[in-house]
Parts: C-alpha cells; structure tokens; sequence
C-alpha cells in the first residue's frame, strides 16, 4: 500500500529560526517550502518536515536517519561544523571512535539543538 510512496521524516523543534540554521545551515539539506505548519528541506529522494510543538526532543529514538556511502567523511564533515556525537552501548557491536560498527553495517548518532537524536548509517549494497 505505502511502498511507493515516499517517506518523510517529522522533526519537532522549539525554535524554528535555531531548527533551520542546524538543518539548512549545519546539514546543508535544502529548503523547498515554508508554510505555517514548518519547514520542509529535500534529502536524497526523500524529505525532511521540521515543525514546532512542546514535544521537540522528548523522543529517546532516532527522529530521522541518512543512508550514507562514506561514513567516515560524514562524521569528519560533521565534527567540522560543530556537531558532537553521541555514544550509545550496542550489545555485540564495537565502537571506533564516534562511529558503531555492527558487522558490515556502520552507523553514528548525534542531536539537533532541541535533542532530537540523528542518525548516519553506512550499509553495503
């Protein structure tokens, strides 16, 4: 029923104008509409929904993920711009530097400025 249509990412945030410097300014996603509802900025094939509410950063999971090919550079890219990676104990992984490697698979966390966790992941194909 959902599987050709296209997913989108929901972010709450408690400021928009700080939530658009992390994603646009930070991320460097690209913003394709404004309206009163939020914030929608184009990643890949998908989108990216930033929208204010009081829940912004009471989830414990990850809010939105990337599939990315160079983990690494992402990361270094990142770190670059300020952003600091969070480091979570994963049973049967094993953790090099900010990264996770659980066995072919690699993947990275950090938040946006209201706490919403972000992920990276590196899958081979």
């Amino acid at each position: 029923m959902l599987g050709d249509s296209t997913v989108v990412a929901m972010v709450a945030v408690s400021d928009l104008a700080a939530g658009k410097e992390f994603y646009g300014g930070k991320l460097g996603l690209t913003q394709v509409d404004e309206n009163p509802g939020g914030v929608s900025y184009k990643s890949g094939a998908g989108l990216l929904f930033m929208y204010i509410a009081p829940s912004a950063g009471k989830n414990e999971a990850t809010s939105a993920n990337w599939n990315v090919d160079d983990i690494e550079a992402v990361v270094a890219g990142l770190k670059g711009k300020g952003i600091t990676f969070e480091n979570y104990e994963i049973p049967g992984a094993t953790r090099e530097g900010d990264i996770m490697i659980m066995g072919p698979m690699k993947a990275a966390w950090f938040k946006d400025p209201d706490g919403n966790i972000l992920g990276l992941t590196y899958a081979p194909r």
